[in-house]
């Protein structure tokens, strides 16, 4: 059926007499950029329709929901806080209005009080046309950062099984990430020359290196993607093997670059784009201080990207490095008791305020505070499995530094990151 996930009526019909509920719609960036208030109404308010209608069903407890949340969530993972895994600081990306309305989101999948949720975070998605229409979010990716990709092919084949009846109760009311392991890791600089080359064209002919954000986008490494691939058996292939089917299907226009001369291309192609009003250079040469900080740190960083023939990028670590979470992970879910929430919330910088808990039970809210003294409710796996905090403190307006020196599971994804862009 054709219809509105704004319009409650709509979300309504779609969702009466479903098994399972696929929520995989929803304003992503580009667009996303574009559009904030409608991206707001469609994100947040598409899953509150969902949650309602399905919460009205007399069989509420058999529907299954399954929400695609996104790796936007954590936002800046360059090296070498690359390796990431579920229940890692969300951390989202100054002027991401994409990656607040998810998390917003994934906080009311989570907060449903259904039987059945799980919130699946998609990682960057490869499609055969996706240099067909160029954007200057291209530019927001630093060259530097790293990727763990996945393909629409496999994306898709994952939202098939996870309707099988021989996925396991106990996958439900988790969080994950989709990620394509091992085979789909790379650097943003080895997967842009790798796309370019494939079209015949030599990236740094066609682009400057200092048209790429140093800082501020998004992406990681995940730790713990096997784990859904453990459930769903979903993958297939590797980069290489997406990179050869990329260039045999690529559209006449795009086959044509390789006769065209690299300075016409970057000339009259690249650098428009570079140039739009959400573009890196368009920043710089119109002196918007606050993108400019957002995404090089100063504008004397910025002159002090080198030229491509003096760039040195160290290869990203290859070993899983965990980050702290706060307590004891090697207990069982089901043995997590009251202490735990308590250690979770000091590491936090705050404080875990509930006199009783039930050990095992993740999903009903405790009372927590912040170390801003903001109070507020929320469930443990929200905390815990989520790496969600304080919904007043998110995130606007993006008070990372005042975050991290009080809170040290926060700091563990800002310092290192701060000290290398220096």
């Amino acid at each position: 059926m054709w219809g509105d996930l704004t319009r409650y009526e709509d979300v309504l019909e779609g969702v009466t007499g479903a098994d399972f509920v696929l929520h995989v719609g929803g304003m992503v960036s580009p667009a996303a950029d574009y559009h904030p208030e409608l991206t707001t109404k469609v994100n947040v308010g598409a899953i509150r329709n969902i949650i309602k209608a399905i919460h009205s069903q007399p069989n509420k407890d058999d529907i299954k929901l399954v929400y695609i949340g996104t790796v936007a969530e954590t936002g800046d993972r360059n090296p070498p806080v690359h390796w990431g895994r579920t229940g890692d600081p969300i951390k989202i990306s100054e002027y991401d209005n994409y990656a607040i309305t998810k998390t917003i989101a994934e906080r009311e999948v989570i907060e449903s009080g259904l039987k059945y949720w799980v919130s699946l975070r998609q990682t960057g998605v490869l499609y055969n046309s996706m240099l067909d229409n160029l954007d200057p979010i291209m530019f927001h990716e630093p060259i530097d950062g790293v990727f763990e990709w996945v393909t629409a092919k496999d994306s898709g084949r994952l939202l098939a099984n996870v309707c099988e009846e021989d996925v396991p109760d106990e996958f439900w009311n988790g969080i994950y990430n989709i990620g394509g392991g091992e085979k789909f890791r790379t650097t943003n600089y080895e997967f842009m020359k790798l796309t370019f080359a494939a079209l015949g064209m030599d990236l740094h002919k066609v682009v400057d290196l200092n048209w790429f954000a140093t800082r501020n986008f998004h992406g990681q490494w995940y730790s713990d993607s096997d784990v859904l691939e453990e459930y769903l058996q979903f993958r297939s292939g590797s980069i290489g093997s997406f990179i050869s089917e990329f260039k045999a299907s690529a559209p006449f226009k795009m086959k044509l670059a390789k006769w065209a001369p690299s300075k016409l291309i970057k000339k009259f192609v690249m650098e428009p784009e570079a140039n739009k009003a959400l573009g890196t250079m368009h920043w710089i040469k119109n002196n918007d201080e606050a993108r400019i900080a957002a995404f090089f740190g100063s504008k004397e960083a910025w002159r002090k990207i080198p030229t491509w023939n003096e760039l040195q990028i160290p290869e990203p670590s290859k070993v899983p490095v965990l980050l702290e979470h706060g307590y004891d992970e090697t207990k069982l879910k089901s043995d997590l008791n009251l202490e735990d929430m308590k250690q979770a919330a000091i590491f936090r910088g705050g404080e875990c305020h509930a006199e009783a808990m039930e050990t095992g039970n993740l999903s009903t809210k405790l009372r927590w505070s912040c170390a801003f003294g903001h109070q507020f409710d929320a469930s443990p796996a929200l905390i815990l499995l989520g790496g969600h905090w304080c919904p007043n403190c998110l995130p606007s307006p993006w008070n990372y530094e005042e975050e991290a020196k009080r809170n040290p599971f926060f700091a563990q994804v800002w310092y290192p990151l701060q000290k290398q862009n220096k």
